[in-house]
């Protein structure tokens, strides 16, 4: 199979696993195994091309015009190839917990349910290897309508109030803020393809450079800086394998990941490093980072104290890219790993303890960690990971980023991710520190839900074994992410890289 087909068959296997969802929805075993096959194939398919970026392949296929100088693309960045590996593994394991959770939670209109959680994978694949700007933007947008009825689930009142400051956010900030940017950058320079160093250093206005980082980053409301953060909490409301989708899988990360594009491909680090049009988002973001952690103590519902936790833990990786030096880009691209395998295993777990238990307070978990004590082990696990205790692999990502804050010369970055960490133990551990306390506030009836045990202890486990296979990782980054930091460097030998 040539580059490009694997591109289009990667594409379409979610949308096929929909289709398929929909055709078989009678048989509902049938049914939800179309998210787990669907999720092995792209798993596979990713892995490939990851592999294939470590070797200097390039990955790409146009398909037609959109606008002058711009056309329907996807071309594969090693960023990319990050992105899709770690959507489409996570996949495989959201499947199978998802089937555990709604059958164990007797959720209504399951079948709505995993369709529009496939075509969300196949928008946030699609943004992983989009070729330009306005590509990403198209399945950005889809994204957001196809998680839509996700977050609405339930279709209680609840439900549908998170559902309109969801939609209203997040397609709000993109027109009004991210759209603008896109076509303004189009006007400046005459294209949106992804460059590795960026497109703007010598075609774009230095003294303007800074208002666009503010439309970008206000824009990708996914990315979920304060104060575009409302929506997050509030689709808490949804079940929890969207949850997972959101915090983990695609969504949030499709936000992060697109600001982190038009920094690597876009603007350059480089030239952003050299402009200074970035320091107040450092300000910015080290303000969310620990707010959000502050809020989060205060949260006794264990999904919304998750949920803040969230917020900061994303503006780490926009800290990083605000930052714009080379170690604060590794960082920021390995945290993408780091929080999105962490985080699902703390959901699947908060998961897991209600359709178990049904419990959903902190304050509730009395004793339960002796009744459960497998989830509880792997929350212990990914939450662990978060704090960034070695041997887990979010330790790599903290130290990286502590690293770029001392290479540009921001000591008080690294004091607040520090400080941040410390806050991390707080209100990720008190979970386990409740529910190993001797006794039950109250009489609690356990349901069997082995299928939403198991991918918690699988991801848990996770977080420890890639720790010792960080530098599989580091061989895309350096080579391909930073590489823009050798661009000035005659001795440059990248010339052939895809980006």
């Amino acid at each position: 199979m040539s580059n490009s087909s694997l591109i289009i068959v990667g594409l379409l296997v979610p949308l096929f696993s929909a289709l398929g969802s929909f055709v078989f929805q009678k048989n509902i075993n049938l049914r939800d195994s179309f998210g787990v096959i669907g999720g092995l194939i792209t798993f596979i398919i990713s892995l490939i091309i990851f592999d294939g970026i470590q070797n200097f392949q390039e990955f790409s296929i146009s398909l037609f015009p959109l606008i002058q100088g711009v056309d329907f693309t996807f071309k594969i960045s090693p960023l990319g190839s990050i992105f899709s590996l770690v959507a489409s593994s996570l996949w495989i394991l959201a499947s199978i917990y998802t089937i555990g959770y709604m059958r164990g939670a007797g959720e209504n209109n399951q079948t709505r349910f995993v369709i529009f959680y496939s075509i969300a994978i196949h928008a946030a694949l699609a943004i992983a290897w989009s070729g330009n700007l306005l590509v990403l933007f198209i399945f950005y947008e889809i994204l957001t309508f196809s998680t839509f009825p996700l977050v609405g689930h339930k279709q209680n009142t609840d439900s549908q109030a998170a559902g309109r400051v969801y939609l209203s956010i997040l397609v709000g900030t993109s027109l009004m803020f991210f759209l603008p940017a896109i076509f303004w950058i189009w006007f400046q320079t005459g294209t949106l393809d992804f460059k590795s160093g960026g497109i703007l250093e010598g075609n774009f206005p230095t003294e303007y450079l800074a208002f666009l980082v503010a439309l970008l980053v206000f824009g990708i409301g996914k990315a979920a800086i304060m104060p575009i953060h409302r929506w997050l909490p509030a689709a808490m409301v949804a079940p929890t394998p969207v949850s997972a989708l959101l915090h983990a899988v695609a969504v949030v990360k499709a936000g992060v990941f697109s600001f982190l594009v038009v920094v690597v491909y876009i603007i350059g680090p480089d030239y952003l490093l050299e402009s200074n049009a970035s320091n107040w988002l450092i300000w910015l973001s080290s303000f969310t980072i620990l707010a959000s952690s502050i809020i989060a103590i205060s949260k006794d519902d264990l999904k919304a104290r998750l949920a803040y936790s969230t917020i900061s833990q994303l503006s780490y990786i926009i800290l990083g890219a605000a930052l714009a030096t080379s170690f604060a880009i590794k960082g920021a691209s390995f945290h993408i790993i780091t929080h999105a395998i962490g985080k699902i295993t703390l959901f699947f777990c908060a998961g897991a303890i209600y359709v178990t238990a049904h419990v959903k307070k902190i304050s509730e978990l009395n004793g339960l960690g002796y009744k459960t004590p497998l989830i509880f082990f792997a929350y212990t696990l990914g939450a662990l990971s978060i704090i960034g205790v070695p041997p887990f692999v979010g330790s790599w990502s903290k130290f990286y980023l502590i690293l770029g804050s001392l290479e540009a010369e921001y000591l008080f970055v690294a004091i607040i991710l520090g400080i941040s960490s410390l806050l991390n133990i707080y209100y990720l551990l008190e979970p386990v520190f409740i529910g190993f306390k001797k006794k039950l506030t109250k009489d609690i009836h356990l349901t069997s839900a082995p299928l939403a045990v198991w991918p918690p202890v699988i991801t848990g486990l996770g977080c420890f074994a890639l720790f010792f296979f960080a530098n599989y990782f580091n061989e895309v980054i350096n080579g391909g992410i930073l590489v823009k930091f050798c661009f000035k460097c005659p001795s440059s030998n990248h010339s052939d890289y895809p980006y």
